[in-house]
């Protein structure tokens, strides 16, 4: 038996117990009047009743009424993802596109049908799983005419266990949270934890290609997937369960990123592990940037496989883990289920020494298997801390002028450095063009022995009224010069809407020809989420 969900926010990241009160908001507001002298309002925050949402532009049929619903709360909540922009709409009362219905299938029966009615009526459908998008993949676009959204998340169980195997078929609405507290028991675990684990479900994972927890290894959703279930307009995708093949392009391939265009994904068999019982945890400082990421690549390449290895700039190490704001950190963690970790973590804490690092001894943190903390005091322990709270700290000051967001990607090793310098002078000029009092900062979420994944954080202060102009030049900025500078569009967050005109630079013209060839085949009437990937 699940947990029940929790209601989501229809403007907060989150749930509605994350929105913080509308004194709060004021307060924060005088706060930043003061700080940067600058005029500050803190409008009342959006509620159902305030909305007045556009009536439903569709009828449904009598045998879908049980699980089709137009209720306000529903299609408020599923009107937007949580991007910036999305987010400075909804706090703003900017509702003017919500879906016209919200379908809630209890089985792939449902499923089926409500994709029948929509093709044979005309009605856009948007898979939705969390609404955690951060690129606009689940909103619904202005000019698609009607929009069903198609909410997968009474479709929640684990299914079967194969424990000799260490697999598990789930279904795709399942949320991170609720995936994990149903295979405690057989004591095993899926172990992908994306930064919004809480609030995104295995088919978004899946449809997007999700970065989870691994940092070097075990560590996009693809690597996890066995086969997979995917029912598209004109019929069911379903791959053969197999540790691996050589039969040919993968059937999965095309669903895994696929992110609703095709088709909606209702169960995979997933790969699982056993719950870690051995785990070791350090945080090693750099005199410097440099020094911090050309020790990072030795340790990299060493491939021992530590579960997390990530760096963070003199910047972030300073607001995400309380250092002096001239060194790098680097954390290094390891774990298993299996077996001690601590001769890896010997090797790698020798190896980050011999690059410059510095750690002393009492500091790394190793459990044998005896249930000891790690990763949770000092600077790591700060670092998880500040990584867990993330995506919920704007929601104070959402809309008070602040402009303030992420952007990924990733690069190979040799290109790295002049990367890096092109990027923060395209963006460094945008935002002084722009932000009073902004800052820039980078992380590497990801190392591969091959290269990095850089994720630049940037905020300062706008004008109020002018957020998403102002994002949107320093999105610009910041877009056009990492694909200027050879690196993808993307590591993690997917494209979306909002990543469409540089992900049209980035891929192949015939690789487009082929996808749209595709989309025609298994969706002939155009209804699976216009815009995403290719155009409508």
């Amino acid at each position: 038996m699940t947990t029940p969900t929790p209601r989501r926010s229809i403007w907060a990241w989150g749930n509605e117990s994350d929105e913080p009160s509308h004194a709060d908001r004021h307060a924060a507001a005088q706060r930043i009047a003061a700080q940067h002298r600058i005029d500050v309002t803190a409008a009342p925050l959006p509620t159902l009743a305030s909305l007045q949402l556009r009536p439903s532009r569709v009828t449904v049929p009598a045998a879908l009424a049980d699980i089709c619903h137009q209720d306000d709360y529903l299609r408020a909540s599923r009107t937007f993802g949580r991007s910036f922009v999305d987010r400075i709409r909804a706090v703003n009362g900017d509702f003017s596109d919500p879906p016209d219905v919200v379908a809630r299938p209890r089985d792939e029966d449902e499923v089926r049908a409500v994709l029948e009615w929509c093709s044979d009526a005309g009605h856009v459908v948007i898979p939705f799983g969390g609404g955690s998008s951060v690129v606009a993949g689940v909103n619904p676009p202005a000019d698609a005419g009607s929009v069903v959204t198609l909410d997968l998340g009474e479709m929640n169980q684990v299914l079967q266990v194969d424990a000799t195997s260490r697999a598990a078929r789930i279904q795709a609405g399942a949320f991170g949270p609720d995936l994990e507290t149903q295979l405690k028991p057989h004591d095993l675990t899926l172990r992908h934890f994306p930064q919004s684990f809480q609030h995104s479900t295995l088919g978004g994972w899946i449809a997007t290609r999700s970065g989870g927890h691994y940092a070097t290894n075990h560590t996009h959703i693809d690597e996890f997937v066995e086969s997979l279930r995917m029912l598209t307009p004109a019929g069911v995708i379903e791959s053969r369960r197999l540790p691996g093949s050589g039969a040919g392009p993968s059937p999965d391939r095309l669903a895994i990123g696929s992110e609703g265009m095709l088709g909606v994904i209702t169960e995979a068999w997933m790969r699982v592990q056993p719950r870690p019982r051995f785990r070791a945890s350090a945080g090693l400082t750099f005199p410097s940037w440099e020094s911090a990421y050309k020790g990072i690549l030795r340790v990299v390449q060493a491939k021992l496989w530590p579960a997390n290895l990530r760096l963070l700039d003199p910047v972030e190490a300073k607001n995400a883990a309380g250092l002096d704001g001239a060194q790098s950190l680097m954390i290094v963690g390891f774990e298993s289920g299996d077996a001690p970790v601590g001769p890896y973590m010997a090797q790698a804490i020798a190896i980050a020494r011999e690059a410059g690092g510095s750690v002393d001894d009492d500091e790394i943190l190793i459990d044998d298997g005896q249930g000891a903390p790690t990763g949770r005091e000092g600077p790591v322990g700060a670092w998880r801390k500040s990584f867990l709270d993330g995506p919920g700290q704007g929601n104070l000051t959402m809309g008070l002028g602040l402009v303030a967001d992420t952007f990924e990607t990733a690069i190979t090793w040799d290109r790295w450095p002049a990367f890096d310098a092109a990027v923060r002078e395209a963006v460094g000029q945008a935002l002084d063009a722009t932000l009073q009092g902004w800052s820039l900062s980078c992380r590497f979420t990801h190392v591969y022995p091959d290269g990095p994944a850089p994720y630049y954080t940037f905020s300062g202060v706008g004008r109020q009224g002018a957020e998403i102009e102002q994002f949107f030049t320093i999105k610009q900025a910041a877009a056009d010069a990492v694909i200027a500078a050879g690196g993808t569009i993307t590591h993690h967050h997917a494209v979306g809407r909002q990543h469409r005109p540089w992900y049209d630079q980035q891929r192949p013209e015939l690789f487009a020809r082929a996808l749209r060839a595709a989309k025609r085949e298994l969706d002939p009437n155009g209804i699976m989420n216009p815009g995403v990937l290719i155009d409508p």
